[in-house]
C-alpha cells in the first residue's frame, strides 16, 4: 500500500474491489464538499492520481455511480453531479409510503414481485404475536416514486385474518388501501430498528444498483388501534435516493 492508499483509506486486500472503494470515496467527497465544484466531477486522470489507482479503476467507479443516479456523463463534456435531493422518507406514529411523498414525488406506486404462505419462523412470529409454525403471508415489494425504484420490501402478515391480501395489493399498489378491504383503516408504527449495509443480490436487481452499493434497512411493526400487530416487514431502502427522517 503507497503513501496515497494509506491516506485515502484505500485497501488493496480488503476483499472490497477497488473501484467501490473509489465509488464509495467520490461519493463521500461530493457529499462533503470535498470533491468537484458542486457542478462537475474532477477530470479522469486527476481521479487517478488523487486515487492512487488506474484509469480503469476510475471509469469502472463513475459507470457504477451513474447507474445509481449520483453522477451524469456527458460524451465530450465531463462528467456532471446529479444535484436532485434525496427524498426524505418520514418515520413516524403513521408512516406510510404516499402520503410520506406525497410533497416530493408526482407518482408513487408499489408493485407486487411475489408471495408466498409459510409457516412463521420464531422472529416473525414474536413480532405478530402469533405462535410459531402459524400461517403466515409474505409478500415482496418495490415502492416506486416517479420511475425511480427507491424501496424493496419483504412483510409478513397474519394470513387467517388477512386472506388474499396478496390480491388487494396487486390492485391498489398500497398496503394502507389494501388493510383498508380488511376493515383496518388506520394504525400505528410500534417500532422501527434502522441500519446500513451493502445491497444484497435481490437489491442490487430489483432497486437497480450497482454492487458495493448501500441500502438503509428499516425494520418495523405496525398495530391496529386495539394494539394488535397487524404487520412486520422489513424494507430496504437506496441510500443515495432516500434519507430515513424521525419524526416525533
Amino acid at each position: 500500500m503507497g503513501p496515497e492508499d494509506s491516506q485515502l483509506g484505500m485497501e488493496r486486500r480488503s476483499g472490497v474491489a477497488l473501484w467501490r472503494q473509489v465509488a464509495d470515496r467520490i461519493r463521500h467527497g461530493i457529499g462533503g464538499g470535498t470533491l468537484g465544484d458542486g457542478h462537475k466531477l474532477p477530470p479522469e486522470i486527476w481521479l487517478s492520481e488523487h486515487f492512487g489507482v488506474n484509469r480503469h479503476t476510475v471509469r469502472a467507479a463513475i459507470a457504477a455511480l451513474v447507474q445509481e443516479g449520483v453522477l451524469r456523463a456527458e460524451q465530450g463534456r465531463g462528467t456532471f453531479i446529479e444535484s436532485r435531493k434525496r427524498l426524505a422518507y418520514p418515520i413516524s406514529a403513521r408512516t406510510r409510503f404516499s402520503t410520506g411523498m406525497q410533497h416530493q414525488t408526482r407518482d408513487r406506486r408499489g408493485i407486487l414481485l411475489g408471495h408466498q404462505q409459510e409457516e412463521a419462523s420464531a422472529r416473525v412470529a414474536e413480532a405478530l404475536a402469533l405462535e410459531p409454525g402459524a400461517a403466515v403471508l409474505r409478500l415482496e415489494t418495490v415502492s416506486e416514486a416517479d420511475g425511480r425504484r427507491v424501496g424493496r420490501a419483504t412483510g409478513w402478515f397474519d394470513a387467517v385474518r388477512f386472506p388474499g391480501f396478496e390480491k388487494a395489493y396487486a390492485e391498489t399498489g398500497s398496503i394502507t388501501l389494501s388493510f383498508a378491504r380488511f376493515g383496518v383503516n388506520d394504525y400505528l408504527r410500534r417500532s422501527t430498528l434502522v441500519s446500513a449495509r451493502h445491497a444484497d443480490t435481490d437489491d442490487l436487481e430489483n432497486l437497480k444498483l450497482s454492487p458495493g452499493a448501500i441500502v438503509l434497512v428499516a425494520i418495523a411493526i405496525n398495530d391496529d388501534l386495539e394494539g394488535r400487530p397487524i404487520q412486520f416487514a422489513e424494507t430496504r431502502f437506496a441510500a443515495d435516493l432516500v434519507e430515513l427522517t424521525v419524526e416525533t
